[in-house]
């Protein structure tokens, strides 16, 4: 069975505790990204680590190979255990942050690499790259297989190209996809969404639940109904 990561996007510590209060047992695996991490700080990661939660710190690092390295460092002090940094970075950058995390021995940080942002569509990303991109899927691929070979523990990419993930990756590799929506559920300002039985089907070990949780009148309920979905796979 997958794994669900609640994405804790809240804009500060008191409603953060306040949407984990609510969920209670029935999540014990968060993500926190930069929305929070900015405003709370490392505290954000200790403080859920001392109620029992597991951490995916999503702050999608992109600097030069010694300031990564360093950052990477920070975040396995603090317990988290899945890290993210972007591919964009390149070889060199990956691979320090894979070094700095195995530093910490078996309890450091699975390193994952951010292919493509959810958000972005065929057209944007061409205005990044300076060319024609017909579709995603083989940019992300092309990003992935880099980023393996550099020593990642596995990708974050939109659950749209995680067979193909799957398939040029092997089995080994972690796949963590964002962009999960119940059928029906608003796509926000994500483009690239799934569901949470497509995303299984497709060979995600991660799924990664932000508003159509936590963006519910009742988010208990709606955890509820997102489990049932992935269990009906």
């Amino acid at each position: 069975m997958a794994d669900l990561i609640i994405a804790l996007d809240a804009p500060d510590r008191d409603r953060a505790l306040a949407l984990v209060d609510r969920l209670g047992s029935g999540a014990d695996h968060y993500k926190v990204g930069l929305e929070l991490f900015s405003r709370w700080g490392p505290e954000a990661v200790t403080t859920l680590r001392e109620r029992g939660k597991r951490i995916f710190l999503d702050l999608k690092l992109h600097d030069i190979p010694n300031t990564v390295a360093g950052a990477v460092r920070s975040a396995a002090a603090l317990g988290a255990g899945l890290l993210t940094v972007h591919a964009a970075g390149g070889s060199r950058m990956i691979q320090a942050a894979v070094e700095a995390a195995r530093e910490s021995g078996p309890r450091g940080p699975r390193i994952l690499a951010v292919t493509l942002l959810t958000s972005m569509d065929p057209h944007e990303v061409a205005g990044v790259w300076g060319r024609q991109v017909e579709s995603t899927g083989p940019e992300v691929v092309r990003l992935a297989r880099m980023a393996r070979q550099a020593g990642v523990d596995g990708v974050v990419a939109s659950a749209l190209e995680a067979r193909a993930l799957r398939g040029a990756l092997g089995p080994d590799a972690l796949v963590v996809t964002p962009g999960i929506r119940l059928p029906g559920g608003t796509r926000h300002d994500q483009r690239r969404v799934s569901t949470p039985q497509a995303a299984i089907r497709a060979g995600a070990d991660h799924l990664v639940v932000g508003r159509a949780v936590t963006a519910d009148p009742d988010p208990a309920a709606a955890l509820v109904r997102v489990r049932q979905a992935m269990e009906a796979t």
